[in-house]
């Protein structure tokens, strides 16, 4: 009994995600449409274990979602240190343990030398553009995505 108790826990969703927001020098943003929900947005995903770090996460959830490599030595995969805590929608909440409400949202900025060639995941997203920075803030479903979007200035400003 304890077995299929244990079981079922590892089928819910961790509620610690990671937002990964992919950019060019010239601040135009990689958005990729969900084939769930037909919404653009960045890279997201979930640890897929509560050992997994942020930049494990943001390095695995880049490759599956795009096929980008994060660590290639032309891309600068750079935690920007923003977490957000928001109110899971009703409708996603089944994916999650009952007692879950809220997840943790770790916020990453990958820059690429110039747009690359991507490889969305067929059964995760349908189509992906690139948008100037102020377009795709407004093109995304998500206010945190939204929110780390708009910010791209500041970190294009970074050395």
């Amino acid at each position: 009994m304890q077995n299929v108790a244990v079981m079922n826990a590892r089928t819910y969703k961790i509620p610690q995600s990671v937002l990964v927001v992919i950019y060019t020098p010239a601040a135009e943003v990689l958005l990729i449409r969900r084939a769930d929900a037909g919404t653009w947005q960045s890279v997201t995903g979930s640890k897929d274990f509560e050992e997994e770090t942020w930049t494990e996460t943001a390095i695995r959830e880049v490759k599956e979602e795009t096929g980008l490599d994060a660590l290639a030595p032309s891309c600068h995969l750079k935690d920007w240190a923003l977490e957000n805590i928001y109110e899971i929608y009703p409708a996603w909440r089944y994916r999650y343990p009952p007692d879950v409400s809220h997840n943790t949202e770790r916020v990453f900025g990958l820059a690429l030398p110039s747009r690359l060639p991507i490889q969305l995941s067929p059964l995760e997203h349908t189509a992906f553009q690139w948008l100037p920075w102020q377009e795709a803030a407004d093109a995304c479903f998500s206010p945190s995505n939204a929110e780390a979007i708009l910010m791209l200035p500041r970190w294009l400003a970074c050395p």
